[in-house]
């Protein structure tokens, strides 16, 4: 017995003599020190010169008194500025590319079939127990698709982005949300919060199945929840007394509904124009849910309305702009359009003076650098730069949930952090270090791919297009606007049918275009729905119009 003593003493100072080389260089790695830095808490007021302690991804310290540790890699902050880290607070970033899907065409033959499968493959797993075809499955989590690094999460934080809300590419009942920081080494790593929230689109399936237009997709949605109330009350009585009472059939994409009609799940409806914004306000009021804006474009029309109702909203970034080079020769932009870029700019000012809270979002622009660019352009339009700031951090940091751990520098927190080289909102400023959940990121230029041309990058369809309709009454000449972000479609009509807002506006990956809008057919108001393909330069369609004759369309463009 004292032999076996001794050897365990000795195998015990051994391991000691091991951990504590290992612990102190653990310690040194994940300790980090910014001194001399002024520090923008945004939850307190601003500490001039002071210092920011990181240790083992959190905040462990911040103020101007504070003492950098022995074990502390320091920095030293002169004439830097300590933010919290940005969020971005609706985008695709992490997910795989979506598969490229096959040529338009054909009815419900082998190409459908095959259109169908592939559809299904641009969208997170739903596991064998969906009653639901892809596009409606609210079972959807992202988190079961997100992929580490990239050059896009990488052109996102070298802006400052460090946390982003990562949303389902399409669909109407589009799946489930989280909350990623853009660091790690496998997705769990990565995830802050999942799921975050629901997502809605008002886009219909182009798969040709039901529903295919704005009507059968608001059909769509309010029969799934009363489906939904139904499966909850049936399982609730099945729990209480389930001797006697047959088993309810298991839905995922029904159970997935039940915290959303509870209100402990807020669920995102993305619209833009007035008209979208209100029909999901009343959706919302309909089925008492815990209501999010994404877009916005027109919300600051509904400003009094979503002050009231107290919705937020994830107000894009991605601000209508010129996407063709200026030709001599080539007709002047009309006033609409030049007013529609100049509202979007003062959209986030007058939101702020309504009281409605908002957090800022890339709206799948295709450069980073526009992130700040734009933000700046809306502080130059009435939005004051510290709600600008509120807009990036603590805002949407209430919004999603997580105003514990992110959004703000304070003891306790997430060690996400923006540190630039004057101030966030200036021109000249840089971005000068980046933490991540207390770690250092490399920073690389963001890339910048020059003016978005037609026929490339994501605004191919944006800008002005001259449509001629043919029908059994004659043809008809129309002018027609368009703005993109990402797979949304916006934009408004001109002429002898009438001048209106399209909406359900949708353009894929394939080429396919549609979009409604209302025009006047012999003295009465209509909804036309048009269904083309972009090639040449051109779109080529089927246009369907309400009690009347379907009819074909051209449209074109200037080269």
């Amino acid at each position: 017995m004292p032999k076996v003593r001794a050897r365990l003493l000795v195998a015990s100072l051994l391991l000691l003599l091991i951990v504590n080389p290992l612990n102190a260089q653990r310690s040194a790695i994940d300790t980090y020190a910014i001194t001399n830095a002024r520090i923008v808490t945004v939850s307190g007021p601003v500490i001039e010169r002071g210092t920011v302690v990181i240790r083992n991804g959190l905040i462990a310290a911040a103020g101007a008194n504070v003492n950098a540790p022995p074990d502390a890699r320091v920095i030293d902050g002169a004439g830097l500025t300590v933010y919290p880290g940005l969020i971005d607070s609706y985008t695709n970033l992490a997910l795989p590319e979506p598969a490229p899907g096959p040529s338009p065409g054909g009815g419900g033959g082998g190409g459908f079939f095959l259109l169908q499968q592939l559809q299904q493959q641009q969208r997170p797993p739903s596991g064998p127990n969906s009653t639901q075809p892809a596009g409606l499955q609210p079972e959807v989590m992202i988190e079961d698709v997100i992929r580490p690094g990239g050059t896009e999460i990488e052109s996102w934080r070298s802006v400052g982005v460090t946390t982003a809300l990562t949303s389902p590419r399409s669909g109407i009942w589009m799946g489930q949300s989280a909350l990623i920081n853009l660091s790690g080494d496998t997705p769990q790593q990565m995830i802050v919060r999942s799921p975050v929230a629901m997502h809605i689109g008002f886009t219909p399936l182009r798969t040709g199945a039901y529903p295919g237009s704005l009507m059968g997709v608001f059909s769509t949605l309010r029969q799934m929840m009363l489906d939904a109330q139904r499966y909850r009350d049936a399982m609730q009585i099945y729990e209480r007394n389930p001797r006697g009472t047959r088993r309810p059939d298991t839905d995922r994409s029904l159970a997935a509904l039940i915290p959303v009609l509870e209100g402990r799940m807020p669920v995102v409806m993305i619209a833009n124009s007035e008209r979208e914004i209100n029909r999901a306000l009343d959706l919302a009021s309909e089925f008492k849910l815990k209501l999010i804006i994404a877009g916005g474009q027109e919300a600051e029309k509904v400003a009094d309305r979503l002050a009231k109702q107290d919705v937020p909203v994830l107000l894009s970034l991605n601000l209508p702009r010129r996407t063709t080079a200026a030709m001599p020769e080539a007709d002047p932009e009309p006033m609409r359009v030049l007013r529609e870029r100049v509202e979007a700019q003062q959209t986030a000012g007058k939101l702020a003076k309504a009281g409605v809270k908002f957090g800022f979002q890339s709206g799948s622009m295709a450069n980073a650098s526009d992130l700040m660019s734009n933000a700046n352009k809306t502080i130059e339009n009435g939005l004051q730069p510290l709600d600008a700031l509120r807009a990036f951090t603590i805002w949407p940091a209430e919004i999603l949930g997580v105003k514990d751990q992110l959004g703000t520098i304070e003891v306790g927190k997430i060690a996400n952090l923006t540190v630039t080289r004057g101030d966030l909102f200036d021109r000249n400023s840089r971005i000068a270090h980046v933490f991540i959940d207390g770690r250092p990121i490399d920073i690389r230029p963001p890339a910048t791919g020059g003016p978005v041309v037609f026929g490339q990058g994501r605004n191919t369809l944006a800008g002005s297009w001259t449509v001629v309709i043919n029908t059994a009454q004659g043809d008809r000449t129309i002018s027609l606007t368009l703005q993109q972000e990402g797979e949304r479609l916006t934009g408004s009509i001109s002429g002898p049918l009438g001048a209106g807002e399209i909406s359900n506006g949708s353009a894929s990956n394939t080429g396919e275009v549609r979009f409604t809008v209302s025009v006047n057919v012999e003295g009465q108001t209509k909804e036309a729905t048009f269904t083309g393909n972009l090639a040449n330069n051109q779109i080529r369609g089927n246009v369907a119009i309400v009690g009347s004759a379907p009819g074909t369309f051209t449209a074109t463009r200037p080269n």
